[in-house]
């Protein structure tokens, strides 16, 4: 009788952890835009905790958290007093530019591709791109004023964005400053009987986040910032927005590099159209990606194990899909727990019968 007790109530608790999983899903969904300052405070208060925890062995919590909320803070304004106005000329010195980039593809590229790979079949439609380009390009400029336009006409994306702008630093210094209280209370409200197991697996998850937020993504930043700098000293006039793109896209492996450098060659030769300038730009990019693998990813990442680049891809466009930008921002995280959960049950199925039954083996006559 106690066996079946207890079975029935292992399976109400499965369908328990069923229905929650469901239900934060809707919830999700639900209150997706009255979430977003609470995800992006606490992505930021998890980003800083090490910090704080470190120079909490000088000083008191709160002192820790009020420098590194500063530090952050400061990171923060001076990249939208400097980098944002800075894309905003080179994305519209871009859009001027595009009627030129048509006509080099349609004259330049694309007749050369056709000589090499027998391509005269086909048509791509360069010269009605091209038209339509010459005759919209100019209405396309001012990305931030009309990205502002946009925010002021929409009720909910502009007070979105007053939220964004205020409860962000409020709520990141709180959750900052209790993070570990809060660990903690969630730590004690777990069953006893599992608790042991949940907290390892909360502790690999978080050995796993870390590898990827606190190590790929200053990898990333780095890697920007190489480009940037890099392509800037070569004269090229979209190098920051061309470099900051193949450093976020460096998230997979080798596409920023790709990615970066493909766009970064057209440039240089619809800007220069000289030999030199090619060589260049080729310089830049191996010379980051020497310092991404000898010095970047040993020094930020180590060895520890992140998340697999085609299961990043998937996670956000699944995130995505399912609950919008806020479920981007959570794809990581769910990814990460999920990944760790899924380790542990392949250990305990290929140590179960099911695996391995007496070692026998299945064989199948041939008729």
């Amino acid at each position: 009788m106690t066996s079946n007790k207890t079975q029935i109530m292992s399976d109400s608790q499965k369908w328990l952890v069923f229905a929650a999983a469901i239900g934060l899903i809707w919830f999700v969904r639900a209150l997706g835009p009255v979430l977003m300052p609470f995800v992006v405070s606490a992505i930021l208060a998890y980003l800083g905790d090490p910090i704080a925890d470190r120079l909490e062995k000088w000083m008191s919590r709160t002192l820790a958290v009020v420098v590194v909320f500063f530090v952050m803070t400061l990171v923060l304004v001076l990249i939208l007093l400097v980098l944002v106005p800075l894309l905003e000329k080179q994305i519209s010195y871009l859009i001027s530019q595009l009627p030129e980039y048509a006509d080099w593809v349609q004259n330049q590229m694309w007749p050369w591709l056709q000589a090499r790979f027998g391509l005269h079949d086909v048509d791509l439609g360069t010269e009605q791109f091209m038209t339509l380009l010459k005759e919209n390009w100019r209405q396309a400029g001012g990305i931030a004023a009309y990205i502002l336009s946009g925010l002021t006409q929409s009720g909910m994306a502009f007070f979105g964005f007053i939220g964004l702008l205020f409860l962000v630093p409020v709520i990141t210094f709180y959750l900052l400053r209790d993070w570990d209280k809060l660990l903690l209370s969630f730590r004690n409200i777990l069953p006893r009987y599992a608790e042991p197991a949940i907290s390892k697996l909360a502790a690999e998850s978080d050995e796993m986040l870390g590898a990827f937020f606190r190590g790929q993504i200053l990898v990333m930043l780095a890697l920007g910032v190489i480009y940037s700098i890099g392509l800037s000293l070569l004269g090229l006039k979209l190098a920051v927005l061309i470099g900051l793109s193949a450093g976020l896209l460096s998230i997979v492996p080798y596409l920023g590099f790709a990615v970066g450098l493909i766009a970064a060659l057209i440039a240089v030769i619809v800007q220069y159209g000289d030999l030199l300038h090619i060589v260049l730009v080729l310089g830049v990019f191996v010379i980051g990606q020497m310092l991404e693998g000898m010095v970047l990813t040993p020094w930020l990442v180590g060895d520890r194990i992140g998340l697999h680049p085609v299961v990043v891809i998937f996670a956000v466009l699944a995130g995505a899909q399912l609950a919008g930008f806020i479920g981007m921002l959570l794809a990581l995280p769910v990814a990460a727990v999920l990944n760790v959960l899924l380790r542990h049950a392949n250990d305990l199925y290929q140590g179960s019968t099911l695996f391995d039954h007496d070692s026998k083996v299945i064989k199948i006559e041939e008729p």
